[in-house]
């Protein structure tokens, strides 16, 4: 009955879902264990703008442990997925400087991508280390911090090139960097041309675009940084048009009444690709856990809509400490493939035909009535044809695994 009544639309359900079984989402590491890592370089959080929040029991405490929760939390989530890590969450079996980080220390998660078909995105890592306390990294006006920071960056496109020839698929490798002043600085330029500078002498090594893709990503404020921020999403798109590289939008790094999903039909055209980070802002960039809301699905729609889904990437970003962490990765990766489905059972042709015609109140019309149809069948329908649980199920296994694994780590 639900595949009829979207028939009678004109929708392909079939079509579709194949459309879906082509999108991956990136999943985040940090969900997992609280932005931790698995380095003891002397650093936190502090500084960074990042606050995870909870103490709830179960984190991973390893790079084993981390890959356990993923698979598990794959098992849950339709269709075929990417892992998103830090440079932080590396194997490190002695002290390595993140100037001097390697693909040696991320081999094992490349072997363990290989087993069971996953591939790999890449971050640097540029916050929670004594050579960010400043608040400042690549635009810091301490030459010897830029360059420090400068020497990581490149280490990481590095190891991102590795990772994507060794998986046959390019590796996003995306720049966000924590910089920024808590009360309102006299040289905003000073750091910005400083900023320019270092991402210049980054990307004056050619790495194979086949093999890794760089993203910058900017920022409206954080937690030590909210007068300031060189980094800004006006800097980067002008960084990103002018040179060529990937731009990044994060739903929660705008004001709260601004929207991403505006923004990718402006900027699409004048940029290689866009990454887009799913979060879920509660009066600020809170990184909440992503639910089906009016934000997502109109996230979802623009970029369906957008008839470019080739160069649209889409990452998870968020980490909630409070509650069981494989559920958090499960709800918000659920909930996006729900708002991507849903777009892509609107009937697009007919309502742009409408549009353009002048039909508006059909065209209004139209687009309530397939707020009521019958999206939740077709998810089921998608859910059991990808061996996945369909209903509460997934919730039920959830609790299971926190019983038999997570309770049990000290």
């Amino acid at each position: 009955l639900a595949v009829a009544s979207y028939k009678e639309l004109g929708v392909d359900v079939e079509a579709a879902m194949k459309k879906l079984d082509r999108f991956s989402l990136s999943v985040h590491c940090w969900q997992g264990d609280d932005v931790s890592g698995f380095e003891k370089m002397g650093g936190s959080l502090d500084g960074s703008g990042l606050q995870a929040t909870g103490n709830y029991p179960g984190k991973a405490r390893t790079p084993a442990e981390l890959r356990q929760d993923y698979l598990k939390a794959f098992s849950l989530i339709p269709g075929m997925h990417r892992v998103n890590i830090h440079a932080m969450y590396g194997e490190f079996k002695k002290k390595v400087d993140r100037d001097r980080i390697s693909v040696e220390q991320f081999q094992g998660w490349i072997d363990w991508a290989k087993e069971h078909g996953l591939k790999i995105d890449f971050n640097p890592t540029l916050f929670a280390h004594p050579m960010a306390k400043s608040g400042y990294t690549l635009s810091d006006k301490n030459k010897e911090v830029r360059e420090f920071w400068i020497r990581h960056v490149q280490c990481c496109r590095e190891i991102g090139e590795s990772i994507g020839k060794q998986l046959g698929d390019p590796c996003i490798n995306n720049i966000w960097i924590p910089d920024g002043e808590k009360d309102n600085p006299v040289d905003r330029a000073g750091h910005r041309q400083l900023l320019a500078s270092s991402l210049d002498q980054i990307f004056a090594v050619k790495r194979k675009s086949e093999c890794v893709k760089d993203f910058v990503e900017g920022k409206l404020f954080g937690i030590g940084s909210e007068a300031y921020v060189p980094g800004s999403h006006d800097f980067y798109l002008a960084y990103a048009v002018r040179n060529k590289v990937g731009f990044t939008m994060d739903m929660g790094h705008y004001h709260p009444t601004e929207s991403i999903a505006d923004k990718i039909s402006a900027i699409l055209p004048f940029v290689p690709e866009l990454l887009l980070h799913v979060s879920r802002g509660v009066h600020w960039d809170s990184d909440h856990v992503v639910i089906l809301n009016d934000e997502l699905a109109t996230l979802a729609e623009e970029i369906v809509r957008s008839r470019s889904m080739d160069r649209i990437h889409v990452s998870l970003d968020y980490f909630d400490a409070s509650l069981n962490r494989i559920g958090a990765w499960v709800t918000g990766a659920r909930a996006t493939l729900k708002a991507m489905l849903a777009a892509l059972l609107q009937p697009w042709e007919q309502l742009n035909e409408l549009e353009e015609s002048g039909r508006f109140f059909k065209r209004l019309a139209l687009l309530e009535v397939l707020k009521l149809m019958p999206v939740g069948a077709i998810w089921n329908q998608y859910c059991t044809q990808k061996g996945v649980p369909a209903g509460i199920e997934w919730i039920e296994s959830i609790e299971q695994y926190e019983k038999d694994v997570l309770l049990k780590r000290s």
